[in-house]
Parts: structure tokens; sequence; C-alpha cells
């Protein structure tokens, strides 16, 4: 979070002055697309003289702004619990994990698989497995830890809103087995108890128009300074949207999404339905 509002009050300062990314950047011998990256709390390391000299350079020379802007760029480049998975984790996925753990609400539409923050072990080690088939069972099963690792944020006091859209092609779609598909169908009654889980099926019969689109996330934060994110993932990549314009349309897309599927009473006997079919 320290990272997002950094980069955040960094952008606002830079905008009032009229300043772009490029000179920015030319400013402190980085690129472009690395201002970029640091606006969008991206950077896990800041260089305490390239802030310093951006504050210049935004006018902020001296006062309480700029020493608690310094004092943040510190605490973001401190290292955190993520750290022990560097082997297993791209440094975009890395990104992404820092978002999701910021976030006060999550809302997400996914159409492959059930979403990550909601799988157990067993289905999160067999879509992991058809993802990496060269990677090794202890490769395999840092990948899981992982997953179940970032599931900590959907209980406690400060639990964000998550709101999962998944279609029914996901649900349907088995990995791991009978046994393993049944647990999970469990674990997704069990989750949708939650106060903070809001879970609904886009079922087959919604129509074309519900899966124009491919999976995506919609992230968004408790500090006012931090604009919404939209996360596309890729197979070897990842996309973080943050312009108005864009985050409006997913936000469309995804308020479409909800009104088209089953409600939450509906999702959980279509759930019961489905275990009996297994």
């Amino acid at each position: 979070m320290v990272r997002l509002v950094l980069g955040a009050l960094l952008r606002r300062l830079r905008e009032a002055q009229g300043i772009s990314r490029r000179c920015a950047g030319d400013s402190i011998r980085v690129s472009e697309a690395r201002i970029s990256r640091i606006e969008l709390g991206r950077i896990g390391h800041h260089h305490h003289r390239d802030v310093a000299d951006l504050l210049s350079l935004y006018g902020v020379h001296s006062g309480r702004v700029r020493e608690a802007l310094l004092t943040l760029a510190k605490q973001a480049s401190e290292p955190d619990r993520w750290n022990r998975y560097n082997d297993v984790l791209p440094a975009w996925f890395g990104t992404y994990i820092g978002l999701e753990q910021a976030a006060s609400t999550i809302r997400s539409y996914q159409v492959h698989c059930v979403p990550g923050l909601l799988q157990i072990a067993d289905y999160a080690r067999a879509v992991i497995g058809l993802g990496h088939p060269d990677a090794s069972d202890d490769e395999i099963g840092r990948r899981v830890d992982l997953r179940l690792a970032r599931q900590d944020i959907l209980v406690g006091p400060k639990a964000p809103r998550v709101w999962m859209v998944v279609d029914e092609a996901a649900l349907r779609r088995s990995f791991g087995g009978p046994r393993v598909m049944r647990n999970q169908l469990t674990h997704l009654l069990k989750l949708s108890e939650l106060p903070s889980v809001t879970l609904q099926t886009v079922p087959f019969n919604a129509g074309g128009q519900a899966a124009a689109d491919g999976p995506f996330i919609l992230l968004r934060f408790p500090d006012p300074h931090v604009p919404d994110l939209v996360y596309l993932e890729q197979l070897t990549s990842a996309l973080f949207l943050d312009r108005p314009a864009d985050v409006d349309i997913y936000t469309m897309m995804i308020d479409r999404l909800s009104a088209v599927a089953l409600s939450v009473a509906e999702t959980r006997d279509f759930l019961f339905e489905l275990m009996n079919e297994i």
C-alpha cells in the first residue's frame, strides 16, 4: 500500500507542475516507462536520491510534505512477506499481489477456472501443473503455497470486499478429478457464506454477450489518492490499466455480468446441483 500511495502522490505533484513522464525520467536518468511504474506502485525499491530529485523538480524543496514522501520512499523499499517466493514469482505478478493485498474491493470475472483466491490446494495444484508442465514437484508446491497464502486476506476485520463472477464453464471444467472438484465446490459454498465474499455464476443461457471478453480483475483501494486498476493477465506478462476511461469500461462490464448472472442464492443452488452431477 505504501508504494501505491507514494506513486499516486508523486504523480499528482508531477501533473500539477505540467511535467511529462519523459521529462521526469530524463531528470533522474531513467526511462519514461520507469516513471510510469513508480507512479503505479510497481517499483519495489526506491533510490532516496531519485525521489528527492523528483520532489525538487516538482517544486517540493522542503517542509513536511517532502519529509513525509521521503519517509514513504524508505518504507516502500523495505522487504515484504512475499520475497521468499521470488524464485517462483514473476515481477509482474509480484506487483499484482501487492495491489491485491492493499485493495479494499476486488471484483473479478473468470471464465477458465475458479479464481485463485477461492481455490483449494488440490485444485490449485492441478491448475498450476497444467500451466507449468516442466516444473518440479517442489516448484509446483511452492506455487500452491503462494496461492494459498494470498487467501489470508479473505478473513479478518480488514478483509476486502471480494465479488467474484464465475462463468459456468469454469465451474464445469474438471481439474484434478471428481473428488477434487467436489471438494472445490464445497469450499466455494463455504466461502459464499463469508460476509465479505459475493459469488455469482454466469450460466450458459445468459448468452454470448456475457463472455465477449476474457477474464479480468478490477481493484479499488481505500486511499482516495490511489486510482482504481484493471488487471489483465497473459501467459508471460500482465497489463495494468489505470486510465479512468479504461477502468470505466471494465466497471460497466462487470456490472453487466453481475446483472445477467445468477443471484447469490441461485448460485448456491447451482453449486449444490453441480456437486450432485459429479
